[in-house]
């Protein structure tokens, strides 16, 4: 399967930050089987650094549609070809053109265009939405070639620079040593609200975690979109949080993350961040989208909270999971993953 040509592989996927973390694994099965070839990422100009410093790819860079109408046209002039293979996610006519320019062999889901498709040197069957847990749908294309996965676990690396600053962050804030320190997110984003748990149960969570634990501290993690909601937050616990909603890159907030005792959160991106740094996570799952099809696989410390309906549309309420549920989630992590330094009242 490993043919000794194949000394350049491009992979394209162009998506938010969870769908490009649920891709790794399909992105470290490839690189194990061509473990001589360079792999290069493209993927969303905002996103696609979450796949930085991973030790099986090589390279990675930005593409959007409107550039990929513009790439790698000269190659096909010249009948140059830089990738002996691609692979594509997604649906982008043109993502799938500009590979079709720049690679021998192109591997994609099948784009319902019977001419597009005769092109590609392999139209894979899409799965139905929702057949089976995310990682396993990305696996498709790999496993189309022969190529089996290794392991199902999701990549992110934090750098040794990036964890020294974040310890100085803490230590600016007056924070190390501090514990437990607990990273909350309490928004998705506006396309995927129905994922929200409301802000009055996640006060009433951490009304109950500081009954336990008084000297817990809370990091608020957000983008700028919900900061009425972390603003509300920070408020009410203006002595036990900081506020980094809206302040930090994607990978300073990946970088604090790595420094938790605990992350509390509902399903978006950060949460899948979280989920590829294999540290205690408590996440909140909808039942449109529930654990079993989307939380990290083989996460060693996952703490994971579904919706009580099964089967249950966008429409239904959040609000449904009690807190009750989470709160014995998170004494359960808290207990089996506390610091040495951290002190628990008694109940």
């Amino acid at each position: 399967m490993a043919e000794p040509h194949v000394r350049e592989i491009l992979i394209i996927n162009v998506s938010r930050i969870g769908d490009t973390l649920l891709a790794t694994p399909a992105i470290r099965a490839i690189a194990a089987a061509y473990p001589d070839a360079r792999i290069t990422c493209l993927g969303h100009p905002k996103r696609v650094e979450i796949l930085a410093h991973l030790p099986f790819i090589t390279r990675i860079g930005a593409i959007t549609k409107q550039r990929a109408r513009l790439m790698g046209r000269c190659m096909d002039h010249w009948g140059s070809k830089r990738y002996q293979l691609a692979f594509v996610y997604g649906n982008d006519r043109p993502l799938i053109d500009y590979a079709l320019r720049v690679a021998e062999k192109t591997i994609a889901f099948r784009q319902g265009d019977a001419t597009l498709d005769a092109r590609l040197h392999l139209a894979v069957e899409p799965l139905a939405f929702q057949a089976m847990h995310a990682v396993p749908l990305q696996l498709a294309l790999p496993l189309a070639l022969g190529i089996k996965a290794v392991g199902q676990a999701l990549s992110y690396q934090v750098t040794a620079d990036e964890n020294r600053w974040a310890q100085a962050t803490l230590r600016t804030h007056h924070l190390s040593g501090s514990g437990p320190l607990i990273g909350l997110q309490v928004a998705s984003f506006p396309t995927k609200g129905y994922r929200d748990w409301p802000l009055a149960h996640f006060i009433s969570l951490c009304e109950r975690i500081l009954g336990q634990y008084p000297q817990a501290h809370f990091l608020i993690f957000g983008g700028t979109l919900e900061m009425d909601r972390t603003r509300a937050m920070h408020q009410r616990f203006a002595s036990h949080s900081t506020l980094f909603a809206g302040k930090l890159t994607l990978r300073q907030t990946a970088a604090l993350m790595n420094q938790l005792d605990l992350y509390i959160g509902v399903d978006t991106g950060p949460t899948h961040i979280m989920g590829a740094l294999g540290r205690p996570l408590v996440a909140l799952y909808h039942c449109f989208s529930p654990s079993h099809l989307i939380a990290p696989l083989e996460h060693p410390c996952l703490y994971a909270v579904d919706h009580p309906r099964i089967g249950g549309g966008t429409e239904t309420p959040m609000g449904e999971i009690e807190v009750d549920s989470v709160w014995q989630r998170v004494t359960a992590a808290l207990r089996a993953h506390a610091p040495q330094h951290c002190e628990e009242i008694p109940s």
